[in-house]
């Protein structure tokens, strides 16, 4: 007896999709082709770790991009209705390539179209490439296309590069690679309630652990609340050394022309363009004139 799932019909796109970069959009654009074609539900496959952490047992690889915001990139940009986090654990790892294949994708996922990058391996010991995916989906019966490398600027569009650039504060070029903004998306937590002494609020926010910390500085973002409107806002990543004398990154946004509590909300910040890197100013008010430089540069930026 199948169950609902099995009996539905999924083209799936397969990777980790860290970043939803440019590469993984010719991925993504291509299972939204076919399952408009064979009428079935456009899905990828995606892990919640790293399959190299627990392979090379290395220290972890930083990500661009929490499971979370991972799903709603792929669902915001390119309509994949349904992303399946599989559990890379030591039974993922080690299962046979074919059996990922036959029994995962196709039994308990209803595959019936497979999308993979060219350099995709998968199973046990990386056994499965693109070339034995192609051969045994054509035996059983199932659609397989595999996508050649994106390149922009004659550089392979890939999460490495991207985190390379993020890493430097060089968000306008990694936006570019991503093709979209970088994101952040968190609950709204109590901060130091620095914005209420200074006369703008702020929302505090966290990367989550393992997700990579942009260079820390000053940027010009855009706020998404839940009810879906945006607001400009100048977001500090850093340890705030004006104010604290801690080492703890905060992520804090300025909100530009906003009054309100967001307290609690799940908002989204997208990065747009480093303004300045992280300095302590000798007063309070040499931070709030830098600010208000700051939200002016933000302003022209997107062109308010």
């Amino acid at each position: 007896m199948q169950s609902d799932k099995q009996r539905e019909k999924r083209v799936i796109a397969l990777g980790f999709f860290d970043g939803v970069h440019l590469g993984h959009g010719a991925l993504l654009r291509r299972v939204g082709e076919h399952a408009g074609a064979l009428d079935a539900i456009p899905a990828a496959v995606t892990f919640d770790t790293h399959p190299e952490n627990l392979i090379l047992k290395t220290p972890a690889v930083p990500l661009l991009t929490s499971p979370l915001d991972r799903a709603e990139l792929m669902r915001r940009y390119y309509g994949i209705k349904e992303v399946i986090v599989a559990h890379f654990d030591e039974r993922m790892m080690h299962m046979p390539w074919r059996d990922f294949v036959t029994e995962y994708l196709v039994g308990e996922h209803g595959a019936v179209h497979l999308v993979a990058g060219h350099d995709f391996h998968f199973g046990y010991k990386g056994e499965g490439n693109p070339e034995r995916l192609q051969a045994l989906c054509a035996q059983l019966g199932v659609g397989c296309d595999i996508i050649p490398k994106v390149e922009r600027d004659h550089i392979t569009v890939s999460s490495t590069y991207i985190r390379t650039l993020i890493a430097q504060g060089e968000i306008e070029r990694a936006n570019q690679f991503l093709g979209h903004p970088h994101t952040l998306t968190d609950t709204v937590a109590h901060g130091k309630k620095l914005g209420s002494t200074l006369g703008f609020p702020t929302v505090n926010l966290r990367f989550q652990p393992g997700v990579l910390v942009p260079a820390h500085g000053v940027y010009a973002t855009k706020v998404y609340v839940e009810s879906g409107e945006s607001r400009l806002a100048v977001t500090n990543i850093g340890v705030r050394p004006t104010v604290d004398d801690g080492d703890r990154v905060t992520v804090e946004g300025y909100i530009l022309d906003f009054q309100g509590d967001l307290y609690g909300q799940t908002v989204r910040m997208e990065f747009y363009k480093r303004l300045r890197g992280e300095r302590r100013f000798d007063s309070l008010e040499a931070l709030k004139e830098e600010v208000m430089r700051n939200a002016r540069q933000t302003r022209e930026y997107f062109g308010q």
